[in-house]
Formats: structure tokens, C-alpha cells, sequence
């Protein structure tokens, strides 16, 4: 008789009788039943409930394998124990030498089950970008996490940001180097009594399918944006938790709130005005009772905000003449102006500003993609006779102030005075392609990727 133990999941009576792990036919136990009967086919097995989901311990854990080999009159011969002892020998092997893991599928599979780890995917940078990032730039590797301690969550990627920030930001990091990146992840196992398991997560996780996250300190790991739990969004997908209910929403709410301080009735300009930045920012102006004109780089992205979000005004830059829309578009001039993507239109808005304007500097997407930085008309004469106040910022400036930018988001939102719009890329394996769509202008509002 032999009796199998996996992980305190028992298989007897049921199977012992014929229990044969390689393949042909198993004998039965009853010597007086001389009828051959087909193999357990040990594959199909495994997938069947009476073996436990992963996420058990290891060494109670690692595979109990109880080999009780009963005589020769009960019917067993050596022979069919032989690839039964050699795969579970190769298994117990391997866990205790984890870097001998075994290559097989099926001793694989065993391995997993035994273990009851889970195997993460990431993106790791391998060079620097060259001009636009490109599939080559990127290794796709695989890593096997460690057992969750206490205050841990296992969190598993549903939606991956991609953003222009990303596009800059790699040159400071020594390769190789973990992408960078915002997620909303689900909480599949959980030993945090503050985090359940199927509450939502954002964090900057970066590219990755799996993270184990201890909330309470992650933040100052990363330190990009905290980790939040997100609220219930209600009808709303729970990938606005990148977009209009993240960093993007948050970067539009208090970049306007904090840094622009516009007043009933000024006049507001944004580049980048289709974007997922862009966009709100416009839509919080008309809120707050400014004029509202953009800047986007399609017809069909001018008529959308127009007509779907409210703005005044919206012009092609690559079709008109900037300082002609400026003049069209804000008759009493600049007041605020919202910088997304830098270069000379920039300087062209600037020097068309009123005195003591505001200028919140939020990107430079113009250039990005550039091998050298363009040459543009120099700004300091608009700033200095027109007074203007002039400030760079990262949203994560307020990050002890996260939760409010998400709440006064959610509730313009459930109000019906914030619209949104996703450009949803699909599959883990096209983060690049969809990268470099984003910073090509392809999407209206925020692109993100669904990783299944």
C-alpha cells in the first residue's frame, strides 16, 4: 500500500490501490483481481480537489511523502514504484536546494503545490532609452516570492500605469533596475488584519504581476506615491484609481489647487490638454468658475474638450498659429497657465501671460523623446517684467494629503462634474508598445493596461 500525504491533503483507499506515477498499468492491491486497470494519469490528478490550493507552508509543509512499501504478496513489484520514488526524490531535492528546481512540467507543478509560492513577473530596464523605448530596452523576468510575515499582503496586479514621468525618470536609476510604475492591485492573501483579501490597492509596485506589500512602511521603500487603500468607487472601475482617482487626478487637484490659486473669472491655458493630467485640470477650472482654454494634438481631441468637458477653447498646436489661438482663445489674457509638455510653446503662452500670473510646471513630454534638449526663446524676460511665479512640482509633495485629493475627485465625479476617459491597452507583454503610445499622444485621458 502506499499512502501519499500532500500538505496534510491524504489520498488512501481511494487510489492506493492503484497508485502509479510513470505511466502503463498499476497491479491491484487484491491478488485474487488479476484484471489490469488503466493508470492513474497524475497530471489530471493534480487538478482535481482533493489536493489544496497553493499558499500552505513549506516543509509541513514541504511534501510529507509517506512511502509504505508493503510486501511483494500484496500485490506491488518494485518496478512500478521506481518513477514514483525518482520524481518525488528529485522533488525533495530541489526544495531543499532551491536553486535546483526541477525542470520537468510535471515536477514543476509538484513543486508549486508543495511550496505554495507564486511566481512574479517583472520588467527590468537593461538600457537606457534611446530616443523612444523600444521592446529591446527590457527584459521580462520571472521571480518567485517569499511567504508573506506578519503585516504582509500579497497583492495581484489588475491594472499597470503608464506615464510620461516614467520616460525621464529612468536615467537616474543603475541598471539593471526594476521598471518603475503606479498599479491598482487586489489583496489575494493577507496576513495585515487592516487589509482584507479582495480590497484594492495603489501603490508604486512598478511593472510586476505580483507584489508583496507591507502597507505600513512600503511608502518609504518606494516613496513615489503611498500606498492606499482604495475606497469604494461604486460604479466606477477600479482602474480610475490610476487616472482621475490617482496620481494623475491628484497631480491635476492640487497643482491647481496649491500652486495655480485661480480666482472666479481668471483665464486658465493647458497644454497637454488631452491628457489624463491635462483634462482634469481643465474640468477643475470650469468648477472653480475660470476660463478654461487647451492646447491637444488632434481635431478629434479639440472637439472633446469642447463638447465633453466644457473647456471654452481647444486648438490643435500642430495646426494653428499659437500666438493667434492665444489671442482668439483669451481675450483678456493669461492668468494661470498649467505646463504639461514644455518647449516653445511654453515660452510663447508665458510672454502672453498678465502680471503676476501663476505658472504651474508639470512636465516637458515635448522633449522626452528628444536625443538633445531643443532649443527654444528664453523665458526670462516674460518672468521677470510680468512678475510671473514660476514653480516645478511632484505630486508626491502631498502625500499626507493623498486621501483628500481621492475624496474631492470621487465626489465631483459621483456629482456628475468630472468626466474621464481611458485609452486601455491589454496584456502584461505589451507594456512597452503601450508606453510608447502614450508619449505619442495616442490616447484621450489616461492609458493604462489591463495586465489579464
Amino acid at each position: 500500500m502506499i499512502i501519499v500525504t500532500i500538505n496534510n491533503c491524504q489520498i488512501d483507499k481511494k487510489i492506493s490501490k492503484y497508485v502509479w506515477w510513470g505511466g502503463g498499468t498499476g497491479r491491484p492491491a487484491n491478488r485474487a483481481n488479476t484484471r489490469a486497470t488503466p493508470a492513474l494519469n497524475t497530471r489530471h490528478y493534480l487538478q482535481c480537489e482533493e489536493f489544496p490550493a497553493p499558499g500552505t507552508k513549506v516543509l509541513c509543509i514541504v511534501i510529507r511523502v509517506h512511502l509504505v512499501f508493503v510486501s511483494y504478496s500484496l500485490g506491488y513489484r518494485r518496478k512500478h514504484l521506481r518513477t514514483h520514488v525518482t520524481v518525488f526524490g528529485i522533488l525533495i531535492i530541489s526544495i531543499m536546494f532551491q536553486k535546483m528546481i526541477p525542470t520537468s512540467t510535471f515536477a514543476k507543478r509538484m513543486y508549486s503545490a508543495a511550496t505554495g509560492k507564486v511566481k512574479a513577473q517583472k520588467y527590468v530596464l537593461t538600457k537606457y532609452f534611446q530616443g523612444e523605448p523600444k521592446k529591446t530596452d527590457f527584459k521580462i523576468v520571472e521571480e518567485e516570492l517569499p511567504e508573506l510575515k506578519e503585516g504582509e499582503v500579497l497583492a495581484e496586479a489588475e491594472y499597470l500605469s503608464v506615464d510620461p514621468y516614467m520616460r525621464a525618470y529612468m536615467i537616474g536609476y543603475k541598471l539593471p533596475t526594476d521598471m518603475i510604475g503606479g498599479q491598482v492591485a487586489k489583496i489575494v492573501s493577507s496576513r495585515n488584519k487592516n487589509y482584507a483579501v479582495g480590497k484594492y490597492l495603489a501603490g508604486s509596485f512598478g511593472w510586476r504581476t505580483h507584489t508583496i506589500v507591507k502597507p505600513d512602511d512600503f511608502n518609504t521603500q518606494v516613496g513615489f506615491i503611498p500606498v492606499t487603500l482604495l475606497p469604494d468607487f461604486g460604479s466606477h472601475p477600479v482602474s480610475l484609481g490610476l487616472g482621475v482617482l490617482g496620481m494623475p487626478g491628484n497631480t491635476a487637484y492640487f497643482g491647481v489647487k496649491e500652486i495655480c490659486k485661480p480666482k472666479p473669472g481668471e483665464t486658465i491655458v493647458i497644454t497637454g490638454a488631452a491628457g489624463a493630467v491635462g483634462s482634469h485640470v481643465g474640468q477643475i477650472g470650469k468648477i472653480l468658475g475660470c476660463r478654461v482654454v487647451g492646447f491637444a494634438g488632434t481635431d478629434e481631441k479639440c472637439e472633446y474638450l469642447e463638447k465633453e468637458l466644457g473647456f471654452d477653447r481647444a486648438y490643435n498646436y500642430k495646426t494653428v498659429d499659437i500666438r493667434a489661438a492665444l489671442k482668439d482663445g483669451c481675450p483678456t489674457k493669461v492668468d494661470c497657465y498649467f505646463d504639461n509638455v514644455g518647449g516653445e510653446i511654453s515660452t510663447t503662452i508665458m510672454s502672453y501671460m498678465n502680471k503676476y500670473g501663476r505658472v504651474a510646471v508639470c512636465g516637458s513630454i515635448s522633449s522626452y523623446n528628444d536625443m538633445k534638449l531643443p532649443k527654444v526663446t528664453i523665458l526670462q524676460p516674460a518672468i521677470v517684467f510680468k512678475e510671473l511665479k514660476v514653480e516645478g512640482f511632484l505630486v508626491n509633495r502631498w502625500t499626507d494629503r493623498w486621501n483628500e485629493g481621492i475624496e474631492a475627485n470621487l465626489k465631483w465625479l459621483n456629482e456628475g462634474k468630472l468626466k474621464y476617459q481611458e485609452k486601455v491597452y491589454h496584456g502584461f507583454d505589451n507594456m512597452v508598445d503601450a508606453l510608447v503610445g502614450m508619449l505619442r499622444g495616442e490616447n484621450t485621458g489616461k492609458a493604462v493596461v489591463k495586465v489579464k
